[in-house]
Formats: structure tokens, C-alpha cells, sequence
């Protein structure tokens, strides 16, 4: 896996980040999900200590690209920060769709049982760190044994399960199909915010689930705390 501190959010060093953002979107392409994280694993990935509390937290947050970032793979990117601890932060890019799936296709590609699903749904580059891996986003309102409440209104659950419950009609209100993340190392994301390259706003399931993904930046822009 490509650590947080090699491939995380920094806006330094953009030409190897290009690179590397399209050697991602080309990977998930030939793997299409082929494979698919644990449970375990998706706990693994988060930072592994109490959150942190007090304001210096961004968890629930969404973090707006700066300009700073312009010309970057990050440029107008909007990213729901799942969560965010003295070691380090992960988050999900909500707005880099990149196209519609059946759910049965990404049930077979993960492995998975997809007898009697039906239905597609829209697939995102979720970020550049392990494109082959996939999350799901969704309302908090459904859970299993993996899943991870963010703030009480959307949460995160590796893929298999949810995908088969969406695929059956009984999955969540409202979801995002994603593959990848973006992460940061200790007091990386600190330090990111600290020099302007990020705004933040709260998490909003308008934002998260209903925008029209070429708005999201816009909207979530001006809703950003000053």
C-alpha cells in the first residue's frame, strides 16, 4: 500500500502527484475493484488513535481545495474527512466520479455473491492512495459489523456487504461507490490547513450524496468557514 506520508494531500512536488493521481484512475480501471478491503483493514487504515478533541479535529468535515491547489490532482476536489487523530487522517473524495457500474459486476470483480442484484451505481476515484480498495459512503442510518459512524448522519463500511445489500433493495437511504483514499500523515493535514491550502466546512448529506458532482466544489465553497 502507498503510505499517507508518500501519497497524501501535499500540493508539493505536483508533477509527481499527476503522475501518480493518473497512474491511480488507470489502475482502477484495469482492476475495476478486483480488490476489496476487510473489515479489519478498513479499521487498519484509519489513524489508529482517540480522536482528537477540541477543535482541531476535522472529522465530519469537508475540506475544500484552495486555489493553492489549482493545477494539481486535487484541484477543486472536495473531501470528506472520515476521520482525523494525532496520527494522521483519511478521507474520501466526493466529487472525482468516474462512471456508472452494475452492481453485479463490481460483486464479481470484489469476489462477492451477486446473485439476484440489480442496479448500477456511479463509481468515484475516491483518491490516490490504494485505488484498488473500496469504500462506500453512505447514510448513517445503515450499519454492520465494520461500519464507521463519522458524525452521526453519513458513515463508512467496506464494500462487499453494502454493495450486495444496495444490489437487493435494502441497502442505505443514500450512498457513494468509492475506490482509493486520500491520507495524511501526523500533523500533515495540520499543517496543510494551517498554510491555506484547504477551507473546511461541516459534512452536509446535501453536499455529500445529492449535488450535482460539477457544483459540489462551488457549493461547498461557498458554504466554507472564512
Amino acid at each position: 500500500m502507498v503510505t499517507s506520508a508518500s501519497l497524501a494531500a501535499s500540493p508539493c512536488n505536483l508533477s509527481d502527484r499527476r503522475a501518480a493521481f493518473a497512474n491511480a484512475t488507470r489502475r482502477w480501471s484495469l482492476a475495476a475493484g478486483a480488490i476489496v478491503m476487510s473489515a479489519g483493514a478498513l479499521h487498519a487504515a484509519l489513524p489508529p488513535s482517540p480522536d482528537i478533541s477540541g477543535p482541531t479535529s476535522f472529522t465530519g468535515q469537508l475540506l475544500i481545495a484552495a486555489p493553492a491547489l489549482s493545477g494539481s490532482p486535487f484541484e477543486r476536489a472536495v473531501i470528506l474527512i472520515a476521520q482525523h487523530n494525532r496520527d494522521g487522517a483519511l478521507g474520501i473524495v466526493i466529487n472525482h466520479p468516474l462512471d456508472q457500474r452494475s452492481v453485479a459486476r463490481l460483486l464479481d470483480a470484489l469476489g462477492a455473491n451477486a446473485s439476484g442484484v440489480k442496479d448500477n451505481v456511479r463509481v468515484f476515484l475516491g483518491g490516490p492512495v490504494s485505488p484498488e480498495i473500496a469504500f462506500v459512503v453512505h447514510s448513517a442510518e445503515y450499519r454492520v459489523a465494520d461500519t464507521v459512524d463519522i458524525d452521526g448522519r453519513v458513515a463508512l463500511t467496506a464494500a462487499p456487504d453494502v454493495l450486495r445489500d444496495i444490489g437487493l433493495g435494502k441497502g442505505p437511504a443514500k450512498s457513494l461507490v468509492a475506490f482509493g483514499y486520500a491520507g495524511w500523515a501526523a500533523l500533515q493535514l495540520d499543517d496543510e490547513i494551517g498554510r491555506g491550502d484547504w477551507y473546511n466546512t461541516p459534512e452536509d448529506p446535501a453536499l455529500v450524496f445529492d449535488d450535482d458532482r460539477s457544483k459540489v466544489w462551488i457549493d461547498a465553497m461557498a458554504r466554507r468557514k472564512p
